[in-house]
């Protein structure tokens, strides 16, 4: 398949996955399965094309991260549990993540553990969304202390590649009494400390790479992916926080039970 092609198809898969409940670390392994291409070539490309989601995160509600800003250098009460916040629940994945960097890696290469994690996580979605009544609505800043520290640990789960670290983080946050849009919006924020730190680990591990031009993929196929990520993730960001506040996460759960079982049977028959 054309190398631009392929670019763009990731980066749209990577904007419309990232943050769904739905792993885009998962859909782009299958993705280099389904199509044949060589992941191991497209590593550092899928890293870059990631940071575009993240300003997609930036852009989208640049106006309330701004305020944020400004709020913290007056030191203003929101802005600072809002700060908090995101660094408390950061923590855990930031330290766990490179304690086990290296089984990480090793689950990566396997497409069944991400079709299994796919089909797992949606039935647990299904029971979660059953038995679980999200509270109100209140905003980032006035989750408690030790909600967010629950979060941060439940995040931990997206270690394993096809679990979703929106999911994780967002069904964590609503068995923990947090509303639909509160929780959907606190795990667009954390996706931006926590993306930027594992994709810094990764270019740090591996720099010659990312300067060559991320291995025998260019310049050219990275900044399509990047651009295309960060409008398809800019798209998909407000829509999503409208949709899960009226309608919930059903939808997703069974996506992700009909993509796995599906995966499972295409791998197996292989």
């Amino acid at each position: 398949m054309n190398e631009t092609v392929v670019a763009i198809l990731l980066g749209i898969l990577e904007g419309l996955t990232e943050f769904l409940p739905v792993s885009s670390t998962g859909h782009l392994i299958l993705a280099s399965e389904l199509f044949g291409y060589n992941s191991a070539q497209w590593a550092q490309f899928n890293i870059v094309i990631q940071l575009g989601a993240v300003l997609a995160v930036v852009v989208a509600y640049f106006r309330y991260l701004w305020g944020m800003a400004m709020g913290l250098l007056t030191w203003e009460r929101t802005s600072v549990l809002f700060v908090r916040n995101l660094l408390v629940a950061f923590m855990p994945a930031a330290v766990i993540g490179i304690s086990v960097k290296d089984q990480i890696d090793v689950m990566l290469e396997s497409p069944f553990v991400v079709a299994w994690a796919l089909l797992v996580g949606g039935v647990a979605m299904i029971g979660l969304e059953k038995t679980v009544r999200p509270g109100a609505d209140t905003g980032v800043a006035d989750i408690p202390l030790a909600k967010v520290i629950g979060i941060g640990f439940i995040q931990c789960l997206a270690m394993i590649p096809g679990t979703s670290r929106s999911g994780a983080t967002i069904l964590g946050a609503l068995a923990m009494g947090v509303g639909r849009k509160t929780a959907a919006e606190f795990s667009f924020f954390l996706a931006v400390p926590t993306m930027l730190g594992a994709a810094t680990v990764k270019i740090a591990s591996e720099p010659e790479k990312l300067l060559s031009g991320g291995g025998l993929i260019g310049w050219d196929e990275i900044a399509i992916g990047f651009i295309v990520a960060f409008l398809t993730a800019l798209a998909v960001i407000r829509a999503f926080v409208t949709y899960v506040s009226r309608f919930g996460f059903a939808p997703f759960a069974w996506y992700r039970i009909v993509i796995g079982a599906a995966a499972i049977a295409w791998l197996m028959s292989r």
